[in-house]
């Protein structure tokens, strides 16, 4: 690991864990958002453990309370997140500002809020059965109490992954972090 890269993982980080501590609506983040751009500026094996990383450090730092049993399902959607990123860099070649693009990253970040809530669901879920409530019972309960919850993660998320995609990862480009699909004489927004 570079210089470079150690001091983008330290930045990211520190950014990622103000913004999870700080007031804010529940399920309203960024880090999704963050370990995607991870993910696609480091790739598939860096973003997951960008994303793991600051979830376990979260689940202790929360100001919501401490993450316990469900700390390893936060960790596991997160981990999908930056790794999504990294397929999607495998994926993506000339990546341009059009309705069609910020679309494209919106869709995305909807599917990883839904693919996290579900995780983070079951772990509630697993949590109802350990204090004795039958597992049907437990899982409908978790989806059923974590519904409007779900619905503003996946809102917030397609909002933030449809506005801020190409501002963050132009401005990470033009300070010559990570590697990106396109061309580095290309601007994004030409």
């Amino acid at each position: 690991m570079n210089t470079r890269k150690l001091a983008f993982l330290i930045i990211l980080t520190a950014l990622c864990l103000a913004i999870q501590i700080t007031p804010r609506p529940p399920n309203v983040e960024f880090t999704s958002f963050f370990c995607f751009v991870m993910g696609l500026t480091e790739g598939v094996v860096f973003g997951g453990f960008f994303g793991s990383f600051v979830m376990l450090i979260n689940g202790f730092l929360s100001p919501y309370g401490f993450g316990g049993l469900n700390i390893p399902f936060q960790m596991v959607g997160m981990i999908i997140a930056g790794a999504l990123g990294g397929v999607y860099r495998r994926f993506t070649r000339n990546i341009s500002f059009s309705a069609r693009f910020s679309l494209e990253t919106a869709v995305l970040g909807a599917f990883i809020a839904l693919t996290y809530d579900l995780i983070t669901n079951l772990g509630f879920g697993i949590q109802l059965v350990l204090a004795g409530e039958s597992p049907s019972l437990a899982f409908v309960t978790a989806i059923a109490s974590g519904s409007f919850f779900s619905l503003v993660h996946i809102v917030s998320n397609t909002l933030v992954f449809g506005v801020l995609f190409l501002p963050v990862t132009n401005a990470l480009k033009s300070l010559s972090v990570g590697k990106f699909p396109w061309s580095r004489k290309e601007h994004l927004y030409s």
